[in-house]
């Protein structure tokens, strides 16, 4: 199954549906097709702190395989003040949620990403390493990314983050996770400061060539840049 077959289902914030999602649940079930749930809980909202929002996401999980019959969820814990999945916080939630439901059960997860900084910065390329590091040790079988820029600008967003997005999961496959935890709060206060100030990076067609589509030149050096950071820290995968 690829994410891009399932049929979507997005649930409301928090533990709550409505009439049409029910409906189109419905509708799924009946026809017997892949479906995809969707919920991004939200931390310092309704749910509260660190701890109240980690359990909200994970009753939300466990609620779309009951309730709306999801073939998998993707998950997306966000920061109420910054908007992205990338802070320390949202990936603390995504992290233990995700560590909970693996221990216990079989179902599929995924996590969408949502960058503050742009594509072609050291800082977008940066918050991808950490969350698709804490998602990979975390148990989650799929990583939907990535929508920089906080997913808001158009044309914001490159092939570039996604491969950088995959290759850190694979380089963290298999640590031992207080390795990994060690890793994580080194590599998340690199870019954590710098949030009131995070670039914006470029728009695809300004820093891809669109005939080739091939990165610029400019994009390649930033991303050895953060192969040359995530080295530094401990990950070893593009030496293979």
């Amino acid at each position: 199954m690829r994410p891009s077959d399932a049929h979507e289902v997005s649930q409301l914030n928090e533990l709550k549906i409505n009439v049409g999602a029910l409906m189109v649940g419905a509708h799924y079930a009946e026809a017997g097709v892949q479906v995809m749930v969707e919920q991004m809980p939200i931390f310092g909202g309704y749910a509260g702190g660190l701890e109240e929002t980690t359990i909200v996401d994970v009753a939300t999980t466990i609620n779309s395989f009951v309730m709306l019959q999801a073939t998998w969820h993707l998950d997306g814990p966000v920061h109420v003040r910054w908007g992205i999945t990338t802070a320390r916080e949202a990936l603390a939630v995504a992290g233990h949620a995700a560590r909970a439901i693996d221990k216990h059960t079989h179902l599929m997860l995924g996590n969408q990403y949502y960058t503050l900084a742009g594509p072609c910065t050291l800082m977008c390329l940066l918050e991808t390493a950490a969350q698709a590091i804490t998602d990979t040790a975390s148990g989650r079988e799929i990583l939907s990314g990535v929508a920089a820029g906080k997913g808001v600008v158009t044309d914001l967003f490159t092939a570039m983050e996604a491969r950088f997005m995959g290759e850190c999961a694979h380089a963290v496959a298999g640590m031992d996770l207080h390795e990994v935890n060690v890793l994580l709060d080194k590599l998340v206060a690199m870019y954590e400061k710098d949030y009131k100030t995070a670039p914006t990076g470029k728009r695809f067609q300004d820093c891809y060539d669109v005939k080739t589509l091939q990165p610029s030149e400019e994009y390649v050096q930033i991303y050895n840049d953060a192969i040359q950071v995530m080295t530094g820290l401990g990950l070893h995968y593009w030496d293979d």
